[in-house]
């Protein structure tokens, strides 16, 4: 079996669970450290002809990482692509399991048991905090209706004031995401990378929160170590 993954967090995955299963992996794929396979390009902007000259049996996307037309050229070419949707952490579990089976793992591996196993039994909340959690700047963006990291974060005690707006991320003017009056902001460290001196001056007086991207937006073996890893960081921020 020969992969190549569009997905960093899928990279992960399919690298602990089938190793030597991948022949390739974008430029952000990068766990496990030290990943030796070709590189294709990026999320957005793979490099079609280097991935069909790979000769993979599949390609592992993301309906919302990955874009529509290369993945249409990939088929046109003859690759087998399986395309990844995941909104929360339960679908999470369940479409790594997929992606696991269609690259030949053949036992389900234990991190992935591990990692559900955590999820599964994590203890209700102390409190329930409100947050706005950007993940650009210049514009600003917020994490909005149904993502994947929104569900993390509810699990976690904090609830995002954007979860009802009409777009996944919407585009919002500094001044509104102060009216909105949350409790804390929290700052990633990707897709744009946050810092402590790049983000929480643009919010004077409210606690903000600088957590692991990997953490909160990846879906792969980092999960079972993402409650212990993010709670600290939300703790260490929290009135």
């Amino acid at each position: 079996m020969r992969v190549v993954s569009l997905v960093p967090s899928l990279t992960e995955a399919v690298a602990r669970s089938a190793p030597g299963a991948l022949a390739g992996a974008t430029d952000w794929c990068t766990h496990p450290p030290g990943l030796d396979v070709v590189r294709v390009g990026g999320t957005k902007n793979p490099q079609t002809d280097r991935i069909v000259s790979l000769a993979p049996d599949l390609v592992i996307a993301n309906e919302e990482e990955n874009r529509a037309p290369d993945l249409a050229a990939l088929r046109a070419a003859g690759v087998e692509v399986l395309v990844t949707e995941i909104r929360d952490v339960p679908q999470a579990f369940r479409e790594m399991a997929r992606v696991l089976d269609a690259c030949g793992v053949a036992a389900r591996p234990r991190w992935l048991d591990e990692a559900e196993e955590t999820w599964s039994s994590l203890p209700p909340p102390p409190a329930r905090l409100t947050a706005v959690v950007p993940i650009w700047r210049r514009p600003w963006m917020v994490l909005g209706r149904d993502t994947f990291a929104g569900d993390v974060l509810a699990r976690l005690g904090v609830d995002h004031l954007h979860a009802a707006h009409t777009d996944r991320y919407p585009r919002v003017p500094l001044a509104e995401l102060w009216a909105s009056a949350p409790d804390m902001v929290i700052l990633p460290d990707e897709p744009y990378r946050f810092t402590a001196d790049d983000g929480p001056e643009a919010f004077p007086g409210l606690p903000c929160a600088l957590v692991s991207g990997r953490h909160l937006t990846w879906y792969g073996p980092s999960l079972a170590e993402a409650p212990r890893v993010l709670g600290r960081a939300l703790r260490a921020a929290r009135p």
